[in-house]
Parts: structure tokens; C-alpha cells; sequence
């Protein structure tokens, strides 16, 4: 079968040739009709993790595929032959991942997927999708809470607008003048451009009383502490990048944490049901192919993709 894979740590992934996996009890053969891209992809391809993430090598690379169901293990009870799935795949340590035309998955990482889209809207949802949902869970958003979402113009923070939109919060949403439109069309009450000025003062000055929910997911130490100014007292304030400091925010009477996310089936199937109910738009920014994926991973990592990219198996 054809994969992207790279043959240690570091090395630039190629399209390589190797043999079809066959699932074990347990797992899922899935042949993928498309796989999401994700930050995280290159990270591991560059050894970013080190030992936390041990590895087989050539290493496929990818996380969030969706396809149909070609093969069960024993102990399957959740699918069937021919059904179509959408989760995630990557098992670094047995070398598999989403890149390519088989992958095998743990039936927990898998659900079916949603009836009204396509397997390529299906594969850039999982890895996102769940973030987001379990980021408006743990910072409790609700109807009336202000939340200011930092990169919300990205993969997760379309999704966290969707959600906490949803649930009648008012957000606050971080956005160049050319994507504004979008983001409210997405729920958000308004946007803050934030290259036009220090994006706390920026906030403060539209909102003297502050946020009750600060989600940021691309500041470093010192943005997110400058950040948590907007924050009123006794509010909330996560940093995806782990920029949190636990004692700082207790000192300033905050709650908060970096947050780690926890992955689901039950996450997927509700995700999936969004999806089907309109609740939730998925955002493909552009569609490759698996031979053009070591160039959209390159464009990941320099920071030149624009919106969601997955790639056409």
C-alpha cells in the first residue's frame, strides 16, 4: 500500500510502498478515503516528543482518517464490514498512522461517521473536534459566558465558536479583518483583529469588566500571562501551549490549567451528530493528494497553510 512515512526521526517523509496491516483483536482495518492534518503530525515526524512518544520505523504519519471498514479482529462488536468510520489512527509505536491507503485503529478510537458529509469533512474533524468539545466542558461555558478564544480563526477554534456559540455564550473571537465575516457567521459576537494593538487593551477597552473565559491556543508564557489581565476575578483562563502558570493564576484568584485532551468514542459519535444536525461546520481549507503531502506538512510547519488541510487518499 502507498504511505507517507519517514524512516527516523527527523528525516523528510517520503511516499513509500509498504506492506497492508491486518488488525488484531480488537482493532479496525479501515480503508481511508481521507486523512486530516494536523500540527502534531510534523512534531512527531521530528521527534519533538522524545521518548514520551516511542516509535517503529518507516513511521506512517497522521492521526484523523475517516473510510470504510475492511476487515474486524476478534472482539469487534461496534462495526461491521463496510462501515464508515472516522477517529484516529496513529499508533507510533507499531508505526501506524493515518497517511495512506490502510490503517489499523483500536475500535475505542473509532465512530461512525457522519451521514451528511463527505469521508474528506469526516477526517478533519476528530483531533479538533474533540478538543474543542472537551474545552468548553472543562471551562464550563454556558449561556451568558464571555469567553475570548486567542487563534480562533484555526482548526479547533472554528470549533470552539461553533460550540460555545451554541450554548448561547457570547464570544469573543480573535480574527484578521478579512476572516471577521466568517467568524461571526460561525456565532462569534464580535472579533478583535489582533494585529491591530495589544489585544488586552484591545478587549479591556470594549470590556472594562473583563472575560469570564479565556481560551488561548498559540501564546507563549508571557502572551498568555499578559492575556489573563482581560479575565475578571474568580474567571477562567487555559492555555493549549501548556503557557499556564498554576501559582500565578491563583495569586490573581483565577482558575486555570493547560489542558490536556481526552479522546472518546462517545466524544466522536456526539461530534458526528452535530455535524448531521447542522450544529457544526466543518472548515476544509484545501484538499491534496497523499503524493503532495510531505509539501502541505512543510506548509504546516512554516506556518503557510491556510484553514484545514486533508489530504485525498
Amino acid at each position: 500500500m502507498r504511505a507517507v512515512a519517514v524512516s527516523a526521526f527527523g528525516e523528510k517523509p517520503q511516499l513509500m510502498d509498504l506492506p497492508q496491516p491486518e488488525p488484531g483483536p480488537g482493532e479496525v482495518l479501515v480503508r481511508l478515503s481521507a486523512a486530516g492534518l494536523n500540527p502534531v503530525d510534523w512534531k512527531i515526524a521530528d521527534g519533538m516528543f522524545g521518548d514520551a512518544v516511542p516509535a517503529a520505523f518507516p513511521l506512517v504519519l497522521g492521526n484523523d482518517g475517516a473510510g470504510e471498514v475492511l476487515a474486524i479482529g476478534n472482539g469487534v462488536r461496534r462495526f461491521t464490514v463496510g462501515d464508515a468510520v472516522f477517529g484516529q489512527f496513529q499508533r507510533p509505536e507499531q508505526g501506524g498512522g493515518s497517511y495512506c491507503e490502510l490503517a489499523v485503529a483500536e475500535e475505542s478510537r473509532l465512530a461512525h461517521a457522519a451521514r451528511s458529509v463527505t469521508y474528506a469533512t469526516s477526517a478533519a474533524l476528530p483531533t479538533a473536534g474533540m478538543t474543542a468539545y472537551n474545552l468548553v466542558e472543562e471551562t464550563r461555558v454556558t449561556e451568558g459566558t464571555r469567553v475570548l478564544i486567542v487563534g480562533a480563526t484555526g482548526g479547533v477554534g472554528s470549533f470552539v465558536t461553533q460550540l460555545a456559540a451554541g450554548r448561547g455564550a457570547e464570544v469573543i473571537a480573535t480574527a484578521r479583518p478579512s476572516k471577521a465575516e466568517l467568524m461571526r457567521t460561525l456565532g462569534a459576537a464580535e472579533t478583535v483583529d489582533h494585529t491591530a494593538g495589544p489585544l488586552a487593551d484591545q478587549v479591556l477597552a470594549a470590556h472594562p469588566d473583563g472575560v469570564d473565559v479565556l481560551i488561548d491556543m498559540v501564546g507563549g508564557p508571557a502572551e498568555f500571562a499578559e492575556l489573563t489581565r482581560t479575565v475578571r476575578d474568580g474567571g477562567t483562563a487555559v492555555s493549549l501551549l501548556g503557557s499556564a502558570d498554576a501559582d500565578e493564576l491563583t495569586d490573581n484568584n483565577l482558575r486555570g490549567f493547560n489542558f490536556v485532551n481526552r479522546p472518546s468514542p462517545q466524544l466522536l459519535e456526539i461530534l458526528a451528530g452535530h455535524v448531521d444536525a447542522g450544529r457544526l461546520t466543518v472548515l476544509v481549507g484545501r484538499e491534496v493528494s497523499l503524493e503532495e503531502a510531505p509539501e502541505a506538512l512543510e506548509a504546516s510547519r512554516s506556518g503557510r497553510s491556510q484553514g484545514k488541510t486533508v489530504l485525498a487518499v
